[in-house]
């Protein structure tokens, strides 16, 4: 009895002092592995089962309101052969596969693969996915994969795009479908043709990945590599993609384009070319809008006028177009450059600070110490505007500080005209007559005919100096009351070479049209002085 008593007591010990050890976290066992997923088809309902061994020996063959079951997909059918070693059957009349209450697979006839979950649809196959639908007659769609493929031409139903073509693949995983052969998207304002697409469903955002044309109203797009949201109408362009509409040409390394409310934007290398009016502009950065006719283009801007036989090449900093009474009879445009502005044609040279061009009255004025070249010519004041005739100049006007030079032969001696105001009348593109207007100033150096040399030097002052020309060469002069002396070569005055205007600014001048980019300022104290204007006398009040 006491060895029992020992016993029990050193028991409750040792349970005491376990008691008093840490506990230890105990490994939890591994779970069985789950079960592996039941791939069998069970056949849920048939009207009538039998089989024909002689003419189908290993099919159960099934009449009447067919009802399958595989891996959550229901599958309905008027008749079937189901081949139950395999793990398949044929489904005959009616064929409607269900899988959730996303999608379903119509046909007339299917073959399915319970192994590899594999559904072979035929004829007037009908896929439901959400809000899509694809219309094909030879549809393969596996349900291990999510995603089906046509090979004999198929129509796909999104929202209000339909797309077509000779074969494709769409995912009902990722929601996306492509299209390969014969593509065709069409909706209610585009139309596109290509050979090879991309379209998510979920963004209604289509990929083109080859050549591809896309029409919209007036508009026509060619692309290679680009984006076309059909619910946006927006487009992401690339790899010089164009865009042309009524006589306009858009093209860029990459265009973003919004049909909706006819906004561009276009950047790196962008040419906007207007056939209608000839003329082009290009830049690293452009804006178009097609609904005002709005333009712009910056970043190693250029804007050409090809109208006639030689282009005219005009670089500045920033170039910008507006059009005004748009889609009327007297539309007309005002065009902006600002910041360096440097222009070149064989025939004509200009550069200024700022421009301005106006179509509807074919104005084109300079501003802020405007030089213009021609030949040997060179003319500059505060402000010059030429006017415009059918592309070709027609007369010109000078204001403030007018001054004309003209280089001899000799390229030594200048005729030199200054007065507050010159016009310049021309004839098809050649002057005709020129007019020197208050406080004139000129000297010129008479030629004799006979062995072309220089007689001497005429300088003169009148309040108003006329020279007609033919064939650039002067054919006679109108002077109103002059007051000049004729110096003779070897008796001319020092201070009467030049006249105190004089400048030649041959340094700035464009050399060709590379040379537009390259800006070259008036060397210090060239520029024109600003010239105070008097102003009204003011009235004095009465006391």
């Amino acid at each position: 009895m006491k060895r029992l008593l020992f016993v029990i007591v050193g028991l409750v010990v040792l349970g005491m002092v376990f008691a008093m050890q840490p506990a230890r976290k105990r490994t939890p066992r591994k779970r069985a592995k789950a079960a592996q997923q039941d791939k069998r088809v069970y056949l849920v309902h048939a009207d009538n089962l039998h089989y024909d061994q002689y003419r189908n020996g290993d099919a159960q063959i099934l009449d009447g309101h067919v009802h399958f079951r595989h891996v959550g997909a229901n599958l309905y059918c008027d008749s079937a052969h189901f081949y139950e070693q395999s793990n398949s059957f044929e489904a005959f009349g009616h064929v409607r596969m269900v899988q959730g209450d996303t999608l379903s697979l119509v046909s007339d006839y299917a073959y399915y693969d319970g192994n590899d979950q594999l559904a072979q649809a035929r004829y007037n196959v009908v896929l439901k996915h959400r809000k899509t639908t694809l219309y094909t007659d030879s549809l393969d769609y596996d349900r291990m994969y999510s995603f089906g493929n046509f090979f004999e031409g198929g129509k796909m139903v999104d929202g209000k795009s339909v797309l077509t073509s000779d074969w494709g693949e769409y995912h009902t995983d990722t929601k996306m479908a492509m299209f390969y052969y014969d593509v065709r998207l069409k909706d209610q304002n585009m139309f596109l043709t290509t050979d090879s697409l991309y379209y998510d469903t979920r963004t209604s955002r289509a990929h083109i990945v080859g050549p591809s044309n896309i029409t919209s109203g007036s508009s026509h797009i060619y692309s290679e590599n680009g984006y076309y949201n059909t619910r946006t109408e927006q487009s992401e362009l690339f790899g010089r993609s164009v865009i042309k509409d009524q006589g306009r040409t858009i093209v860029g390394d990459s265009v973003f384009r919004n049909a909706r409310d006819g906004k561009n934007y276009a950047y790196w290398n962008v040419v906007m070319t207007d056939s209608i009016n000839k003329n082009r502009l290009t830049g690293d950065y452009a804006e178009y809008d097609d609904s005002t006719g709005y333009a712009m283009a910056t970043n190693n801007a250029v804007a050409m006028d090809f109208s006639q036989k030689d282009t005219l090449f005009m670089h500045a900093d920033t170039f910008k177009i507006f059009t005004y009474n748009n889609n009327t009879d007297s539309v007309y445009r005002v065009m902006h450059a600002f910041r360096k502005v440097r222009a070149y044609r064989p025939d004509v040279q200009a550069v200024c600070d700022s421009l301005v061009y106006n179509s509807l009255d074919s104005c084109m004025v300079m501003y802020r110490d405007p030089i213009v070249w021609n030949q040997g010519q060179q003319l500059f004041g505060e402000e010059i505007r030429v006017y415009m005739n059918d592309s070709t100049i027609d007369w010109a006007h000078v204001i403030g500080q007018a001054f004309s030079a003209e280089q001899m032969p000799d390229t030594i001696h200048f005729n030199q005209v200054s007065s507050k105001e010159m016009k310049a009348f021309f004839k098809n593109g050649e002057m005709r007559e020129s007019q020197a207007i208050d406080n004139v100033l000129s000297v010129y150096y008479p030629i004799d005919d006979s062995d072309s040399t220089l007689i001497g030097l005429n300088y003169l002052e009148t309040p108003l100096l006329k020279m007609f020309l033919e064939k650039r060469k002067m054919k006679r002069m109108w002077i109103e009351k002059p007051k000049g002396t004729l110096y003779p070569m070897t008796q001319i005055p020092p201070d009467k070479y030049f006249l105190p205007q004089y400048a030649w600014f041959d340094y700035i001048r464009p050399l060709n049209k590379q040379d537009i980019f390259n800006w070259r300022g008036k060397k210090e104290g060239t520029e024109l002085k600003e010239q105070k204007r008097r102003e009204a006398p003011k009235k004095k009040v009465a006391p």
